[in-house]
């Protein structure tokens, strides 16, 4: 929060709105879903690496060769323990539009509304489903999305960026040289932590909130 001096009204009422989002009681009929994303670049070794074994350290070469980039999308529903993820080659318009279709009429079909936290990305928007799509298919799209920002330099507020930093430690933040390998870590992961079932404990409120910051509120 050192880049902002103050805290205006639109930056309080989308804080307010996310937290109290995250304080109603969980809802499998209007799931609270939160999306980001994460670039990864992908590096091969330039020499095989030894693998640990009893009383020696894994070895690896500092020298590596680049192979690119690709992009993971992570939605996560922090109060049923359920993440999503997918790899993709980029990270356009359309394929942010394509990745919320899958959650609409793949993970959660029966639902009411999804409640989508998100940051302010110019791809996160809902002409990517206009550019994407036809005219009726991004309208029925929509119709099952209730989209909800975090304010500006403020994306600490949505709940994926905790579960990417996990990600990273655990899986996505060694060395990956393509696609296939990432695709193979990354759902070996997603698998393992919902088969765990893990949560996300999210503890800060608007109390909270109000008495560590209200001296920047204007």
């Amino acid at each position: 929060m050192w880049c902002i001096q103050t805290i205006d009204a639109i930056f309080r009422a989308r804080m307010y709105d996310i937290l109290d989002l995250y304080e109603e009681p969980y809802s499998p009929e209007q799931p609270l879903v939160c999306l980001d994303e994460k670039p990864k670049q992908l590096l091969d070794d330039m020499r095989t690496p030894i693998p640990i074994k009893h009383g020696s350290p894994e070895k690896y070469d500092y020298e590596y060769a680049r192979k690119g980039t690709a992009n993971i999308f992570v939605a996560v529903e922090f109060k049923a323990g359920k993440r999503v993820t997918q790899v993709t080659k980029q990270r356009t318009i359309k394929d942010f539009a394509r990745f919320v279709k899958m959650l609409v009429d793949e993970v959660y079909p029966d639902v009411e509304v999804i409640r989508l936290i998100t940051d302010n990305l110019n791809t996160h928007k809902e002409k990517a489903f206009y550019v994407t799509f036809s005219k009726d298919e991004a309208e029925r799209i929509l119709s099952k999305i209730e989209f909800h920002y975090t304010p500006i330099h403020a994306s600490w507020l949505n709940t994926a960026e905790i579960e990417i930093n996990v990600m990273d430690i655990e899986c996505t933040g060694k060395r990956i040289g393509d696609m296939g390998e990432l695709n193979s870590e990354v759902a070996a992961w997603t698998g393992r932590r919902n088969k765990q079932n893990k949560k996300i404990n999210w503890k800060f409120t608007k109390e909270k909130a109000d008495e560590k910051m209200s001296k920047y509120y204007v």
